[in-house]
């Protein structure tokens, strides 16, 4: 029935005598319920780690995993392994979980208010050097379900928990009753543009390169490559709550943007194409209190500035003014 309706089917167990809320877990059955799993279609699996010592995780997750291999179904593993591992004062094995788990939690379960997104943003900023490296194609951090249409958020922090998730390179999943949903709050979550970031097949996660008085930068590499030069996605946060949007001026090149033959570049959400900008060219965006403007800037593989109206100086920065 799920499959009918195009979706994928998960399920939620966890690694220990019960769940979370008490049910049963799989200790003691691994090889049955991954066998039940499989007989039932599931396709994506997430083991907890309540009622569990951090310590036996090391060997538990692993063995889950395998048996859920030996099933011969496909199913996506993921792992609360590491999170509470952190929260008991333990390192992590990363090397193993990358091996043996598609994703993993790092941080706290998401709620449904704007400073537990906030939150999430804050933990995977300050610990990006830790974080980072882990992720790649197969194997990617969690941040937690999007919360996008449910009450917690406005539509200016709906849209900038999916612009830092796709930079995040995290998985999507939703967590909103899909027969209710606003208009408004469905085409966030059907950008296709931002999801085609999110699953850009480098798998690079990416980083807050900037953090001064409530305005953010981040930046996440993605294809295409011309030469040494990456093309990349970048999002500025503002974290203000002054009530008035912020202007950020900042030119291509102090992003790390120094490509010869300049950048095709494109908002994500007002859906508007800039053209070819020289890394010399200073951008200036408007961003809302508790907001986000995404661009995309695609590396070009010749000189190819064409895109600033004659009527506006070369050297002018381009205004994106969020309604």
């Amino acid at each position: 029935m799920v499959h009918s309706k195009g979706l994928k089917f998960g399920i939620y167990e966890d690694y220990g005598n019960f769940t979370c809320a008490g049910y049963p877990g799989v200790v003691g059955h691994l090889a049955g319920d991954a066998s039940t799993f499989a007989s039932w279609g599931v396709d994506y699996v997430k083991l907890d780690g309540c009622y569990a010592l951090p310590v036996d995780m090391d060997h538990g997750y692993p063995e889950f995993g395998r048996q859920l291999n030996l099933t011969g179904r496909q199913m996506v593993y993921s792992c609360s392994w590491p999170v509470y591992q952190i929260y008991a004062g333990l390192q992590p094995n990363f090397t193993s979980i990358i091996e043996h788990c598609n994703l993993w939690r790092n941080f706290d379960d998401i709620q449904d208010s704007w400073a537990s997104v906030e939150s999430i943003i804050d933990y995977y900023g300050n610990h990006q050097d830790v974080i980072v490296p882990n992720a790649g194609p197969g194997h990617w951090n969690d941040p937690d379900m999007l919360i996008i249409g449910n009450f917690g958020l406005s539509y200016e922090q709906s849209k900038t928990q999916f612009a830092i998730w796709a930079i995040l390179a995290a998985p999507l999943l939703m967590s909103v009753d899909l027969r209710t949903i606003r208009p408004e709050y469905k085409a966030i979550l059907q950008n296709r543009k931002i999801i085609e970031v999110d699953q850009d097949p480098l798998g690079i996660q990416g980083r807050r390169i900037y953090k001064h008085r409530g305005i953010e930068i981040w930046s996440r590499p993605i294809l295409p490559i011309h030469g040494q030069y990456y093309s990349y996605a970048v999002a500025f946060v503002n974290r203000r709550t002054d009530g008035t949007p912020s202007d950020v001026a900042v030119t291509l090149r102090e992003l790390g943007l120094s490509n010869p033959s300049g950048y095709r570049v494109e908002d994500l959400y007002e859906d508007v194409d800039y053209g070819v900008l020289s890394p010399q060219t200073k951008i200036k965006v408007k961003v809302n209190p508790s907001g986000v403007v995404i661009l995309r800037a695609d590396a070009q593989p010749s000189f190819a500035y064409n895109a600033i109206p004659t009527r506006t100086p070369y050297n002018e920065v381009f205004r994106l003014s969020k309604k």
